[in-house]
């Protein structure tokens, strides 16, 4: 049934304000209960969530299947994105893979999981104006057309324009470089003047970094923040973490949020009996 909800939407998500936007989760569970809190229940605001929903956390399961029901039940109000541990490779690495293989006892779920990855979109687009993504431009990519017309239905390639848009940063540079993650680019002010120009943009939103103030604004023109939504990062890196708030008229506010106090609540999947024994 998500599979049908999802296959119906565009690469590029059209969404009306006001909203809200929420950067990396990881698996932390607690936490997204905490959002819910600060910007309102989903069955009445709207949330766009830009990827990096698994790995590294605890509940990383808990958080997609729940992300998921939302989703089906709210399809309107919910638009769930792709971050670059929405793939094979990577959710087998960081903890999701392990998660299920200790939850479930096999790794079935884990297999659904990246069918229903394979179909998240790659973008939302607020109002014609901002622009959500979950890692950054790409020097093959100059438009938002060109995104349109990627085939998402697959998993993360290693190179092009679609891993880009899932692995790409920021950096204080004007144009390009190469990125220390080995996949994606370092881009720059220059860079993102322009693509926010030729596509009418008045910001760029993306998560993916960790921003130990819970958000990050960009370059002189402050036309590109990161959001970051993962208090705490994986339980000891003492970070804030934000959800930007869309209005109406487009004016943006960052919500901030810290840990939640159900985290002591929390325990290492390793730990937890399997549920089929």
């Amino acid at each position: 049934m998500l599979i049908e909800v999802l296959v119906e939407e565009n690469n590029v998500q059209p969404v009306s304000a006001p909203v809200n936007v929420c950067g990396d989760l990881h698996g932390q569970f607690h936490d997204l209960m905490e959002i819910f809190n600060k910007g309102g229940d989903p069955a009445s605001n709207r949330y766009v969530f830009m990827g990096d929903l698994v790995d590294r956390g605890f509940h990383s399961v808990e958080t997609f299947t729940y992300l998921m029901c939302l989703k089906i039940l709210y399809p309107g109000q919910i638009t769930l994105l792709r971050g670059n541990h929405e793939s094979e490779m990577v959710s087998k690495t960081y903890g999701l893979y392990d998660e299920v293989s200790q939850k479930y006892g096999n790794i079935n779920p884990w297999k659904y999981f990246l069918e229903v990855f394979n179909h998240l979109g790659i973008a939302a687009l607020i109002e014609g104006k901002i622009l959500c993504l979950h890692g950054g431009l790409s020097p093959d990519i100059k438009t938002i057309d060109q995104i349109r017309v990627i085939n998402r239905f697959q998993d993360i390639p290693h190179e092009g324009p679609f891993a880009d848009l899932m692995w790409s940063d920021p950096e204080d540079i004007d144009t390009w470089g190469m990125s220390p993650r080995g996949c994606g680019w370092l881009f720059g002010a220059k860079v993102t003047n322009e693509f926010n120009r030729i596509n009418d943009l008045s910001l760029i939103c993306r998560a993916h970094q960790l921003a130990m103030d819970g958000f990050k604004i960009w370059f002189p023109d402050e036309n590109l923040t990161t959001v970051w939504s993962a208090p705490n990062y994986m339980y000891r890196c003492g970070n804030a973490a934000s959800i930007l708030q869309i209005s109406d008229d487009l004016q943006q506010r960052y919500l901030m949020f810290s840990e939640s106090n159900d985290q002591a609540k929390l325990t290492h999947y390793k730990k937890v009996v399997p549920y089929f024994l």
